[in-house]
């Protein structure tokens, strides 16, 4: 019986990564249409898109702490923070410390178009070049 004959060891590589990779596109389809527009969403006000009106309130005495309303992005980094585009070169920050009292309901005011099928990817190329600043002077 003639012995078996192995592969050459670049074609094995190039076959297991193929294999991984198949596998990785077949699990990113399990993703329900709900997750994928709402990444989509997120995409969109992250890129101020989404109309939005944000609300803090006082969980003990139920009053009203702030509001906010514009094409907002918000992040949760311990606090809560909102960034909104206010005009063409015009941006706000806004932090707002979270406590145990303290809840905020975030509502989009207008829907937008948000795709079931499609994974939403903004390239940015003024992002991945750096921005110098020149300074010079006597020494």
């Amino acid at each position: 019986m003639p012995t078996p004959r192995r592969l050459p060891r670049k074609l094995t590589s190039a076959l297991a990564i193929s294999i991984g990779l198949a596998a990785a596109v077949g699990l990113v389809g399990c993703e329900s249409d709900a997750a994928k527009v709402s990444e989509n969403i997120s995409t969109a006000a992250d890129n101020f898109e989404v109309q939005r009106l944000i609300v803090g309130i006082n969980g003990i005495t139920d009053k009203v702490l702030f509001s906010v309303e514009g094409r907002c992005s918000i992040t949760r980094d311990g606090d809560l923070v909102v960034t909104c585009k206010h005009g063409e070169n015009d941006y706000r920050k806004h932090i707002v410390g979270l406590s145990d009292n303290v809840t905020f309901i975030s509502t989009q005011l207008e829907g937008i178009d948000a795709s079931v099928y499609h994974t939403r990817i903004i390239l940015k190329p003024e992002n991945i070049l750096p921005d110098f600043d020149l300074s010079t002077g006597k020494q």
